[in-house]
């Protein structure tokens, strides 16, 4: 359950149905996204390149809200942190 999940190190937050702006970042993936998968289209129908394709593309593109940094830099980061690199 989300009690159990919850601690002093980490909350869980919800975002309302239909508030699109309430996620911003989500919102934001799913336009890039749709620039190489278009919005109706069943992810079965989309071929395992196009998705990798889109996937590469997305965790290489540089975040202002990372600092200008990739997904897959921060990434490799936080993993090293754990891993004590």
């Amino acid at each position: 359950s989300i009690a159990e999940l919850e601690t002093e190190y980490l909350q869980v937050f919800f975002a309302h149905p239909y508030a699109a702006w309430e996620r911003g970042s989500n919102e934001r993936h799913n336009g890039l996204l749709r620039r190489i998968i278009p919005k109706g289209t069943a992810i079965r129908d989309v071929s395992e390149a196009t998705l990798r394709r889109a996937t590469d593309w997305c965790n290489a593109l540089p975040r202002k809200i990372l600092n200008y940094r990739t997904p897959q830099e921060v990434f490799i980061e936080e993993v090293n942190k754990l891993l004590g690199f």
